[in-house]
């Protein structure tokens, strides 16, 4: 049988393995910088328009949506760099695909985003 603390200690590494891979995102990708901000700016935007929980529930998930595949494509960069330093074409295309689903996801959030603080905001500035 494992012990408690050898399950707990597992854990605790893989959080901050975890947290060791947002540390190196965020210093080296500039793309995650303007996620970032647009985060902040979103949820400060949300909370002072009091969207609902429903509401809340479908922005977070566009944005977890957005780092997530900012995340991923940002591992397989690395990978990518590291298995082929000189340029090749399917190497080429692989970053490439990956950088097309970090749009795709944040063009999606843009739009849930619009959908949802989009109207509310269309009052404030109608005013």
């Amino acid at each position: 049988m494992v012990s408690k603390r050898l399950v707990t200690t597992a854990r605790l590494d893989s959080v901050r393995y975890a947290a060791n891979g947002i540390v190196a995102m965020m210093r080296t990708q500039h793309n995650a910088w303007l996620h970032a901000l647009a985060t902040v700016v979103v949820c400060l935007v949300a909370a002072y328009l009091g969207i609902s929980s429903a509401e809340w529930c479908c922005i977070v998930l566009a944005m977890v949506t957005v780092w997530t595949a900012e995340a991923l494509n940002t591992a397989l960069e690395c990978l990518a760099n590291a298995v082929a330093p000189c340029p090749h074409p399917l190497i080429k295309k692989a970053k490439d695909v990956a950088a097309g689903a970090v749009l795709l996801a944040a063009v999606g959030s843009a739009i849930i985003g619009v959908l949802i603080l989009g109207p509310r905001l269309a009052v404030l500035v109608a005013k």
